[in-house]
Order: C-alpha cells, then sequence, then structure tokens
C-alpha cells in the first residue's frame, strides 16, 4: 500500500503525462503540487526506489507499468467520484474536487468498479476529463482549445484544462458548462482576446487565458 503523499505524487505525474511530448521534471510537479523541489526530489528517489517511476535528468519523469497502474487507478477513483457528486447528490462541478480529493485515497479493490457500474460506466467526469477504464485504457478525445477554433465557427464545450473553484465559478456565471455551444465571432490580434457569443444569447470579449483553458470540439 502506498502512502496518501505517494499517492498524489503518481497521480500528479500521470497528469502532467497527459501533456504528449512535454518533459515532466522536478520544477513542473513541485509547482503542480505547491511542494518545495527539496522535497520533490526526496520523493522521486522513494518511488524510484519502488520501482514506480524512472527518472533522467536529461528525459525527466516516467511512470513505469506498475507506477502508470497505480496512478491510473487513482485517477479512475477521483473522476468516478467526481460523477457520483454531482449527478447522485447535487454538487456543483465547482465543488466536487476537493471532496474527491479525499474519497480517491479509500482503498478498496472492488470499490472503483461498483461505483463504476452504479453510474452506467461514464467514459468522463463533470469536468470532460476522461475516465480510465479498469484495465488502464483511456477514452479518445478529439477536443482542441477554444483558443484554437476559426473565426466564425461553432464549438461545443466538452471540458475544462482549468478546474479550479475560481474558474469554474466564473463559467457559472457565464452560463458556460458541458455541452454549451460558443461561437468564435472576432479574434483580436493586439492580445490574443476573443469576441465569443455563448448559446446564441450572450456576447462577450474573453481573455487568451481564458480561451486556452477551455476544450472544445469544432
Amino acid at each position: 500500500m502506498h502512502t496518501l503523499s505517494e499517492q498524489n505524487y503518481l497521480k500528479c505525474i500521470y497528469r502532467l503525462g497527459q501533456d504528449k511530448g512535454k518533459k515532466i521534471t522536478p520544477t513542473a510537479i513541485a509547482a503542480l503540487l505547491g511542494n518545495s523541489p527539496a522535497s520533490v526530489v526526496d520523493m522521486i528517489r522513494k518511488l524510484a526506489d519502488k520501482h514506480l517511476i524512472v527518472y533522467d535528468k536529461r528525459k525527466g519523469v516516467e511512470l513505469t507499468e506498475t507506477g502508470h497502474k497505480h496512478a491510473a487507478l487513482i485517477v479512475r477513483r477521483h473522476r468516478l467520484w467526481e460523477v457520483f457528486l454531482m449527478e447522485k447528490l447535487g454538487y456543483h462541478w465547482d465543488e466536487i474536487h476537493d471532496i474527491a480529493e479525499e474519497l480517491e485515497h479509500i482503498n478498496d479493490a472492488s470499490l472503483a468498479d461498483r461505483l463504476d457500474k452504479f453510474l452506467g460506466f461514464p467514459e468522463y467526469d463533470p469536468h470532460g476529463d476522461p475516465i480510465p477504464q479498469a484495465d488502464g485504457k483511456i477514452p479518445k478525445q478529439h477536443a482542441t482549445t477554444l483558443v484554437n477554433a476559426p473565426a466564425g465557427c461553432n464549438c461545443r464545450v466538452v471540458g475544462v484544462k482549468d478546474s479550479s473553484a475560481q474558474f469554474l465559478q466564473y463559467l457559472l456565471k457565464l452560463e458556460i458548462k458541458i455541452g454549451t455551444i460558443i461561437r468564435v465571432i472576432e479574434r483580436i490580434p493586439f492580445d490574443g482576446s476573443l469576441t465569443i457569443c455563448i448559446d446564441e444569447k450572450d456576447q462577450k470579449t474573453v481573455s487568451q487565458k481564458f480561451s486556452e483553458s477551455i476544450l472544445v470540439d469544432v
């Protein structure tokens, strides 16, 4: 059994590994977890000793097959709990992350599979993130960020890259959720901001940071 801290590190490395082609550095891990570089280096050593990761200064950190299996299970539990909290208990999508952070560490071999079956085998969590299947496979996601959508096109929101409560609350204020249709009206070259129309009703100007945080199907 791995400690709570080790599980959080495995999940962090798994998440960083979703950006294909990017090297996972101790600095990136420290930034995501909010830990000191020294504590990250110490944990990397511990995880490597347990054969859960391999670390090379040139290539960065990589999960081993065993490490990936453990990390995928933690992510699977987390995202299934998010579905449960929102669909069955009525939480809003800006409230579920921290609660799921606690629930994901419940160590029961059959819990994730039972929860998956109870929920009807969902493929994505309420933030649009794919839920790893029991065998570790990930549902395919053919999404791009709103910032890459061409002017004049209609896009359907399928996920968010920023799942912080602050950003999700801002989306709720704009009445944007999974499934919302956004039409890109104009791209402003000066600062990369976009003028958009939300569900053919409200027209807003949003920042480049905002449009980089929304995943859409074009």
